[in-house]
């Protein structure tokens, strides 16, 4: 698992970050060596001992983070942090451990108090950094999970000052060249003036305009022009002879500027169906999470409850072994009190541990029912930054056309990014 540990004061600061609602489970799991038990409270101990010494950094937080869709069990946690625990020079120190669950995800938190009572001096915290990296390594190899490349190397780790990814699509797949003169010797066969051929081309998204030289040429809706006695295979002269008026057509920068003007509009209008498309689907998604982390959380609840009343029962059982009166006090000469003793905290640490696990088999189990829903999320996501980054590079285009630097516009074409049609076969 990543491990992120530094050194910090701000008490109230980190209990409010640890526990604050943005998670969707937040479960403070030990406080051990502090008299509160609440997390502000004995962070705030923390700080009021730290206050006879110099240390201004008084705490050590540390997070642990498995791969995000592995389950780890609530005993691999524990033993991550005593062994963390022993590398740093942390042992018995005060500690709180803290259990964090969103979108699918479980890691933990865990606080030590650098503060050494008999001392009255900070743990020294050096080359923290380099044994953390260490001990991570071990953890991926045990469990056999993927190790990430940076712990592999550290010269691949990512820096975070790396450039933003560039898009690399390919901006325009061309047309088979028979379909393009198809469509030009269509317009030209069932038209008989000018009027009707430029009809024609419109209803297959081309605008006739004027070219050099007398010729007349037509622009698609990307500012390609097509000389169009070369696209239907006629001589210049019997397309002047049917198209007898240039001057009731634009010139090729003026049609650029209009179908510039044109799709820069229709494209905003395809954006803004894209948000409202993608908003109605995301507040779907939305209300489908909030229900499920209720769902679940009655569900802990429930199990908390059951094992809660089991252990009282248990307890009971386990103390009605002990005689009492006279034969109570033969069992303590003779040994056998000491020996139901024994045999009773074998039997609640065996409960413990039982029901920990069924909290664990829990746990796992909505995990994996919560990364279902975020996987949809993130694809969501992921459609909606991709389909909007190809809305604004398109639009961007023309209206670069718009001022005056004229030239044909790339699209992305993309089957996948039809829009907002299909959005929830997307998803």
């Amino acid at each position: 698992m990543i491990l992120h540990g530094n050194q910090r004061g701000g008490a109230k600061d980190l209990a409010l970050h640890l526990l604050k609602e943005e998670n969707e489970h937040a479960e403070l799991h030990e406080l051990r060596g502090f008299v509160s038990d609440n997390l502000m409270g004995a962070l705030n101990e923390a700080y009021a001992v730290s206050r006879g010494t110099r240390a201004k950094q008084f705490l050590y937080s540390l997070s642990l983070n498995p791969p995000p869709e592995k389950n780890v069990s609530t005993e691999s946690f524990e033993d991550a942090i005593e062994r963390i625990e022993k590398k740093l020079g942390l042992t018995d120190q005060p500690r709180a451990i803290v259990f964090h669950e969103k979108k699918g995800r479980r890691h933990c938190h865990a606080i030590w108090s650098r503060i050494k009572i008999d001392e009255m001096k900070a743990v020294q915290m050096s080359f923290d950094h380099k044994k953390l990296i260490a001990i991570s390594r071990e953890l991926y190899l045990e469990h056999g999970w993927q190790m990430p490349r940076g712990l592999m190397n550290s010269k691949e780790r990512d820096p975070r000052n790396f450039t933003h990814l560039q898009w690399q699509q390919a901006k325009r797949i061309g047309k088979d060249p028979r379909e393009i003169k198809r469509s030009f010797q269509d317009c030209w066969a069932v038209s008989d003036s000018q009027t009707a051929f430029q009809q024609a081309l419109k209803e297959r998204g081309y605008t006739l305009a004027k070219g050099d030289r007398r010729s007349f040429v037509a622009l698609n809706y990307k500012c390609e022009v097509f000389s169009v006695a070369k696209w239907v295979g006629i001589k210049a002269k019997e397309v002047r002879s049917r198209l007898t008026s240039q001057t009731s057509l634009p010139s090729v920068d003026e049609a650029k500027t209009q179908i510039a003007h044109d799709m820069a509009q229709h494209l905003g209008t395809l954006k803004n169906q894209q948000h409202t498309a993608i908003d109605t689907r995301i507040s779907e998604i939305e209300h489908k999470r909030i229900r499920m982390v209720q769902k679940h959380r009655a569900e802990r609840a429930t199990l908390q409850k059951t094992q809660y009343q089991r252990q009282i029962d248990e307890t009971r059982l386990r103390q009605e072994r002990f005689n009492k009166g006279l034969r109570g006090f033969l069992d303590r000469f003779t040994g056998h009190h000491r020996k139901i003793k024994q045999l009773n905290e074998q039997e609640a640490g065996q409960s413990r541990n039982r029901d920990q696990k069924e909290k664990d088999t829990l746990i796992f189990a909505q995990c994996d029912h919560r990364r279902v829903l975020q996987d949809r999320i993130k694809r969501l996501e992921k459609l909606s930054e991709k389909r909007d980054f190809s809305l604004i590079q398109d639009i961007g285009q023309y209206h670069e056309v718009n001022k005056g630097k004229h030239k044909a516009i790339n699209f992305v074409h993309d089957k996948k990014n039809r829009i907002p049609n299909g959005l929830d076969r997307e998803m």
